[in-house]
């Protein structure tokens, strides 16, 4: 007999990746499973999940704008909408249990999963949860976390400390590997800075490196920009002019295991994935949370490791004026780099993806 499981949420690259790493570590121990995404129209992973082989329903629903009150009657009408599809969905999928990843979608899925009486489970991947979550913690089975701490929002004894699943493929290349380099046309006797702002690249980031770039290109350093696709046009026309062939800007790295095989120090926003992957990779970083996300939840995850000595952070108002000598001056002390490096690896969930997958497995049965 086979299970359904219905996993909904998503927005960011963030919600997506952990998400699909449940899916495929479902898909591993049960191979006949039936899995179903539900999203939010229009955002990232109605084309994500797809590609990765898993049918999804796509909800009209979006989040609250807080600066134009106005603009929420339309917001509400979406969320009717939205609960009356899930409803149908859930209808007639007939799940053995929901499973919420955060983004837009968990919400409607997950609420009315749990009134036609369907375990549901949470996947919280910040140090701070977000209101959605903690709405729907009430009438949650079991809340799996990334961080400690966290029955300051959700009942102690529904959590699980679990960590955040990450893209497996990281993983697959070893510290420092030749190809790597190669991939890239790096010298592996040059220290290597990866700049990266989370899936739809950061304003604040950009800005940083735009406005010291000559310092940049003079520093002997080399240089991996994932600028993100908004800002790819303006990064391209600022170093058409700066002599270097030691920076290499993309939109889009389509080689992340070799870019962090290679990297001395990472230069990121404080997504919780990207703070995942940076712990098991035991990569020292500079974390610039974005102000620009529910409940400043970022700087909380950033705090996080800084509260360890695993990682400095550098706020996004003062990035600009800050950033670049900071990181001028870490990707050169070698003493702090491995400090740093120790630290964050201390912080490191590993198996997450498999541990939440037996979890659900184990609710399920437990409940049919």
């Amino acid at each position: 007999m086979s299970y359904k499981y219905i996993i909904s949420g998503g927005g960011t690259g963030g919600h997506i990746f952990p998400a699909l790493s449940i899916a495929n570590a479902l898909k591993e121990k049960q191979p006949d499973a039936q899995i179903l995404f539900v999203g939010a129209l229009g955002r990232m992973e109605m084309e994500r999940v797809p590609a990765a082989g898993y049918a999804i329903e796509g909800l009209p629903v979006s989040g609250f704008d807080r600066k134009n009150m106005l603009k929420n009657i339309k917001v509400l009408f979406n969320l009717i909408k939205s609960l009356l599809k899930a409803r149908k969905i859930i209808r007639t999928f007939q799940p053995d249990i929901a499973i919420g990843v955060g983004g837009y979608a968990s919400a409607p899925t997950l609420r009315v999963a749990s009134a036609f009486g369907i375990p549901t489970l949470i996947q919280e991947q910040n140090s701070y949860a977000g209101v959605t979550n903690k709405l729907l913690a009430k009438n949650a089975t079991k809340i799996c976390v990334a961080y400690q701490g966290m029955d300051r929002f959700f009942p102690k004894e529904k959590i699980m400390l679990t960590g955040n699943p990450v893209r497996q493929d990281l993983f697959q290349v070893a510290p420092k590997a030749k190809e790597a380099y190669n991939f890239f046309g790096f010298d592996e006797k040059k220290k290597t800075l990866l700049v990266v702002g989370g899936s739809l690249g950061a304003r604040t980031i950009n800005q940083s490196i735009i406005n010291q770039l000559q310092k940049i290109a003079g520093a002997d350093i080399q240089v991996i920009w994932q600028t993100g696709k908004f800002y790819i046009e303006e990064a391209k026309l600022a170093t058409k002019d700066v002599e270097s062939k030691s920076i290499i800007v993309t939109d889009f790295v389509s080689r992340m295991d070799y870019a962090y095989s290679i990297a001395d120090l990472v230069v990121s926003r404080a997504g919780a994935s990207s703070i995942s992957e940076l712990c098991l990779l035991a990569k020292p970083v500079i974390l610039v949370p974005s102000p620009n996300v529910a409940e400043d939840h970022q700087t909380q995850n950033a705090l996080a490791l800084v509260n360890k000595q695993a990682a400095l952070m550098i706020r996004d108002v003062d990035a600009k004026e800050k950033l670049v000598d900071a990181t001028l001056a870490l990707i050169h002390d070698e003493t702090q780099l491995k400090t740093m490096s120790a630290n964050i690896l201390q912080l490191a969930e590993t198996n997450s993806a498999q541990r939440i997958a037996d979890e659900i497995i184990r609710i399920v049965s437990q409940h049919k």
